[in-house]
């Protein structure tokens, strides 16, 4: 995409939803933390049925180490990887309390180095928590830079460097929350919904697709 594409492709997007959240629940920064880690390789439909039954006994890094990490599991059995996202998820609470004074670190290399807490964790929290204009990059914006040319790549990390050079500032906060949703519900993988993309007319997939 040329820069003036992009400005449109954002532009048309912000305008259709001004205001874009992260589709988990949370009420605090380690809420996020906690459902961010929580969510990798799952929907966040099935995070938030199992947060909604964790967080209302352990919604605090003192409190979810108390519950310990079976204590934990008997929370979010029903999402995928249930056993080692609790394992992490404790002993993510337990550094926090020891390094942190049991607050989220507004940091990446602090964030990166909790148990669980990669890259893509990291972003989210970042952007979300605390209005850093990052860009998590999950399969729906890997897919979305790809298939549109708004940031080619062949990883995940060469996807997120170029997001960050070419969106433009006015946008950046967003923009991560822009692309999931898109991908989420229109740009699908198997059969992006082209007939009705707000943006088809920049984007640089083809053949676009017909409606059914």
């Amino acid at each position: 995409m040329e820069a003036a594409e992009i400005e449109r492709f954002f532009a048309t997007l912000k305008a259709a939803n001004p205001m874009p959240a992260s589709e988990l629940e949370y009420s605090s920064v380690f809420e996020l933390l906690a459902a961010v880690l929580l969510s990798a390789q799952a929907t966040d439909v099935s995070v938030n049925k199992a947060t909604r039954r964790l967080f209302p006994v352990a919604n605090t890094p003192r409190r979810m180490l108390a519950l310990g990490a079976e204590g934990v599991m008997e929370h979010i059995r029903t999402i995928g990887l249930y056993r080692n996202k609790a394992k992490h998820l404790v002993e993510t609470c337990r550094i926090l309390l020891e390094q942190h004074g049991g607050r989220v670190p507004h940091d990446r290399e602090a964030l990166e180095a909790l148990p669980g807490v990669g890259r893509k964790t990291a972003n989210v929290v970042l952007n979300v928590a605390f209005g850093e204009p990052t860009c998590a990059v999950d399969t729906h914006l890997f897919r979305l830079g790809n298939r549109t040319g708004l940031a080619p790549g062949k990883t995940p990390y060469e996807v997120e460097m170029q997001l960050l050079r070419r969106i433009p500032k006015a946008y950046a906060e967003d923009a991560h929350h822009w692309l999931i949703l898109h991908g989420r519900y229109v740009c699908q993988a198997r059969k992006p919904q082209c007939w009705h993309c707000q943006v088809a007319e920049v984007c640089h997939f083809e053949p676009k697709t017909a409606a059914p």
